[in-house]
């Protein structure tokens, strides 16, 4: 594992091999992405291009990488094939910044960037290797000085500069919650709104879409190329996908749907049979699902994943294959303050709480509530008549469908320091 603060020169990443968690080899890294940030901060890694054996080339975010050794990319989860799609405010350190010219005698080169991990799964540039022709050396060809590593501060490439350009923007929106950038777009006028939108990631644009009201979900999905929103949707998660494709006429939705990974596309599906107001309406499809076997070793591992909402991973769930929805037959649920009271190597399964009954897909909301706050919970199984899990609610999803119709329209209209301050 890479420790905190020990860098990694990206020449020395490019070519490695990239292997799953079973630890096959899916591809090999072609370049790291990376993006200015404003007010002096370093430039974030983003993540990287990976060309799969078929020569496709996708983009790997950095969070999903676990380790990088000097013959490996360890990495976690499944492999999104979606073509890799580099936006205007990215930059591909191979392909942009090795052997570029930082000075106007063209003398003096860069030869290599280096990155650190400064947070887990967070990772930024640190350092700039160059390398100086001293003009005419032996046999008349340049000689060249030692390679010079420099800070990246000192490489103008690697510096944003001032305005409110598109990828300004985008660089402000790195270090904001997506309710904050959500808040942003709002404000934007029609002409600067479409030029961040499409220099925003599909990642960043999918989470503040969901922050946004209705009608403005809506009006963006729309005004977008019909590969782009599905990609989009593609990002969201499944329950606000669902809500969104809702609200959209019969053929554009099925259109999305069509253009949209399989996957995801399936699990928004699922979603969309039950009604909005009711258990199966709101869940998300994807709680941490673990088989009999598992230890709370493996329950804390998934628990951690970065990309779980606190409430979902609050709670795991045990059931018989297959462990994804929907699920084999229903064993029972795991609360997390369990799992860190009980030795690592302990099952699951002899943790169950006994007392906790799932809720079925058809529960409306009222019952869903008093569900939640009987049994203080923030998260809660829903089971279908064949046994299956089908999913989980959350109380985040039971406070949207509770609050007024508007409510993220009036967040909007909100001074932001009302908002932050808890103002309703």
């Amino acid at each position: 594992m890479v420790a905190k603060d020990s860098q990694v020169f990206i020449s020395r990443v490019i070519g490695l091999p990239i292997v799953d968690a079973a630890g096959d080899q899916v591809g090999r890294v072609k370049d790291v992405v990376c993006y200015l940030r404003t007010d002096g901060k370093a430039p974030r890694v983003k993540g990287l291009v990976v060309e799969l054996f078929a020569r496709a080339r996708i983009f790997m975010p950095i969070i999903r990488v676990r380790d990088i050794t000097p013959n490996q990319v360890a990495i976690l989860g499944q492999v999104d094939t979606r073509k890799f799609q580099r936006r205007e405010s990215e930059i591909l350190v191979a392909a942009d910044l090795f052997d570029r010219s930082i000075e106007r005698t063209n003398r003096t080169k860069i030869l290599d960037v280096s990155m650190h991990q400064v947070r887990n799964r967070e990772w930024e540039l640190l350092s700039v290797a160059l390398r100086t022709t001293t003009g005419v050396g032996r046999f008349g060809l340049g000689g060249r000085t030692p390679p010079k590593v420099v800070g990246w501060r000192e490489i103008p490439e690697l510096i944003l500069k001032t305005g409110r350009t598109a990828a300004h923007l985008v660089a402000e929106f790195s270090d904001m919650k997506a309710a904050d950038v959500a808040r942003e777009l709002h404000d934007l006028e029609p002409e600067s709104l479409a030029a961040v939108v499409d220099a925003l990631d599909d990642e960043t644009l999918a989470e503040a879409i969901e922050e946004l009201p209705e009608d403005e979900q809506i009006e963006l999905i729309s005004q977008m190329d019909t590969a782009r929103a599905a990609d989009i949707l593609s990002e969201m998660d499944p329950d606000d996908a669902a809500d969104l494709i809702k609200d959209l006429p019969q053929d554009v939705a099925e259109d999305l749907l069509q253009r949209m990974e399989p996957e995801d596309a399936s699990d928004v599906r699922r979603l969309l049979v039950y009604e909005e107001f009711t258990a199966g309406g709101m869940m998300t499809p994807e709680p941490i699902i673990l088989d009999t076997g598992a230890t709370v070793a493996e329950a804390l591992a998934h628990a951690r994943e970065e990309s779980l909402t606190p409430a979902l991973a609050s709670m795991v769930f045990v059931t018989r294959p297959p462990l994804e929805t929907p699920s084999g037959r229903y064993v029972g649920a795991v609360h997390f303050q369990r799992l860190l009271r009980e030795p690592p190597t302990t099952l699951v399964v002899n943790m169950l709480d006994d007392n906790l009954e799932p809720l079925h897909p058809q529960a409306p909301l009222a019952q869903v509530s008093r569900f939640l706050a009987t049994y203080n919970m923030v998260v809660a199984p829903v089971v279908n008549d064949d046994g299956a899990l089908v999913g989980a609610v959350t109380v985040d999803d039971v406070l949207d469908h509770m609050l007024p119709d508007d409510w993220r329209g009036d967040q909007m209209d909100r001074p932001a320091t009302e908002v932050n301050h808890g103002a309703l």
